[in-house]
C-alpha cells in the first residue's frame, strides 16, 4: 500500500502552524516537505511563476493579481498571517512633522505597489483619510511576484534600502515597514487607537497571507487537498492565534472583499472579482 502523499510546501513558521511544522501533528494521508527559505516570501515568485511547490502560503494581493492573470492556483479557505496595518506607516521625524493629509505631492516608498500591507495602507489612506494617491510619487523596490503584472511608480536606485532612502530624506513616507530608530515615527498619531477604530468601523481583520495549491494537485487529489486544510485548521487550532486568524470563507469573506475593492481602486487587478471566484467549487466549502 502506498504510503502518504509527500507535499513540496512553503509555510512560514508561526503559532499557528507550529503543530505541523514541528511534526506534532501528522497525517496517513499526506506528509509535508517544508521547504527552507530566510524568508517565506522569498518563496512566492517561485510558487507563482513555476509552481514550485504543491502547497504554498501566498500573499492574499499576490493571489489576486495572479488569479487575474490566470495563474493555475487555487486559494484554500485559510490565513496565516493578519494584523492592522496602522504601525507600518513611518516617516523621518527629524525632517519635520507629517500627517496623512500631507501626503500629497510627496514621495512615498513600498517595496512593490502590489506588497500585501501596502496595499492595505493605501486602501485605508485613501478611504478613511481622504487621501488622492495619484497625487503621491510611489518609489519602489522590486518587481511583483507575477512576472507579467507591470506598476507604475519610480524604481529606487539600486542597493539602496527603504529605511535608509527614508532617513536620507530621499523619500518622505515609507508603508509596511516597523523600526526601532526612534528619528522614525508612525504617520497616523498613535496607531493602535487608529487601528483599534478602524477596526471598530468595519469589523474586519486584515488578511496578509493566506495558502494556496496547484490546479494539478487540487483537480487530481482532491481527497489530499481536503486533509491539508483540516490539517492546517487542527494546527492553528491548537496555537494561541486561533482567534486573530480567519478560517472559512464566509469568515474571510469581509477582508477579501475589502481587499478587492482597494486593489482595484489602486489599478493592480483588471476587475472586481466575487469573493467566491477565488475559490473554487471544492474549497469554498471547507471548514
Amino acid at each position: 500500500m502506498a504510503g502518504p502523499r509527500r507535499l513540496r510546501t512553503l509555510l512560514g513558521d508561526y503559532p499557528g502552524t507550529a503543530a505541523l511544522r514541528s511534526g506534532a501533528l501528522t497525517s496517513d494521508r499526506v506528509r509535508f516537505d517544508f521547504a527552507d527559505y530566510p524568508s517565506v516570501v522569498d518563496g512566492f515568485k517561485p510558487m507563482i511563476r513555476d509552481r514550485a511547490f504543491d502547497v504554498s502560503e501566498l500573499a492574499i494581493v499576490s493571489y489576486l493579481v495572479a488569479r487575474d492573470f490566470g495563474k493555475p492556483l487555487v486559494l484554500l479557505p485559510v490565513t496565516t498571517t493578519g494584523r492592522l496595518p496602522h504601525a507600518r506607516a513611518l516617516y523621518n521625524a527629524e525632517r519635520g512633522r507629517l500627517w496623512p493629509s500631507d501626503l500629497a505631492g510627496k514621495r512615498v516608498a513600498v517595496r512593490s505597489l502590489t506588497t500585501t500591507t501596502g496595499v492595505w495602507l493605501r486602501g485605508i489612506l485613501a478611504n478613511d483619510y481622504g487621501v488622492d494617491l495619484d497625487r503621491i510619487e510611489w518609489v519602489t523596490f522590486e518587481d511583483p511576484h507575477v512576472a507579467e503584472c507591470r506598476e507604475d511608480g519610480t524604481r529606487a536606485p539600486a542597493g539602496r534600502t527603504i529605511l535608509q532612502m527614508l532617513l536620507d530624506g530621499e523619500v518622505d513616507v515609507v508603508l509596511g515597514e516597523t523600526s526601532a530608530d526612534p528619528r522614525l515615527k508612525p504617520l497616523f498619531p498613535d496607531p493602535r487607537a487608529a487601528g483599534e477604530a478602524w477596526f471598530r468601523k468595519y469589523g474586519v481583520t486584515p488578511i496578509n497571507h493566506s495558502v494556496v495549491v496547484t490546479r494539478a494537485m487540487h483537480d487530481d487529489d482532491p481527497g489530499s487537498v481536503q486533509e491539508v486544510v483540516r490539517l492546517l485548521k487542527q494546527s492553528n487550532d491548537l496555537s494561541l492565534s486561533r482567534d486573530s486568524t480567519p478560517f472559512g470563507m464566509e469568515a474571510m469573506r469581509p477582508a477579501l472583499q475589502m481587499l478587492i475593492d482597494y486593489a482595484v481602486q489602486q489599478n493592480l487587478v483588471s476587475r472586481s472579482f466575487r469573493v467566491e471566484e477565488l475559490f473554487s467549487d471544492l474549497t469554498m466549502g471547507l471548514i
